[in-house]
């Protein structure tokens, strides 16, 4: 590896980091939750996942299944894997009752929730997404 390529990777890996940070620091000085700026927000997540399935995943999932099944059945097989799994979301989400449904509409400034349950609830989360982006890191 040249060390011009290992000094890209540096800097695009530190500009992502910071990134994220600076994305969270700007939730920690919100006053009051704006509604359409967390809508957009999200929106705009959910489309850059998309875009990483259409893009990469389902790419490297064509490639794989070329190999195992042949060219010709494989596209099939990665279309209906995909939509299958859109099909099966759905089903999941229409079966989980209302009242339990995080997905459900609700204001958030109606919600009550104790600081210290939040608290471990972030953690959890934080450490969550650490375990996960860890070997997502390794492979890089």
């Amino acid at each position: 590896m040249e060390m011009t390529n290992f000094w890209l990777a540096l800097m695009l890996t530190v500009f992502a980091g910071l990134s994220t940070g600076i994305g969270s620091i700007m939730a920690l000085f919100a006053k009051r939750t704006n509604i359409r700026f967390l809508s957009i927000s999200l929106g705009f997540s959910a489309g850059v996942m998309i875009y990483v399935s259409f893009v990469e995943i389902f790419v490297k999932s064509e490639e794989s299944l070329v190999e195992a099944v042949g060219t010709g059945l494989s596209s099939w097989i990665n279309v209906l894997a995909f939509f299958g799994g859109i099909g099966m979301i759905a089903l999941i989400d229409f079966l989980v009752p209302t009242g339990e449904n995080p997905h459900e509409m609700r204001d958030v400034e109606d919600m009550k929730v104790r600081d210290q349950k939040l608290m471990r609830v972030g953690v959890f989360t934080a450490l969550a997404i650490a375990i996960h982006n860890f070997p997502e890191g390794l492979a890089t």
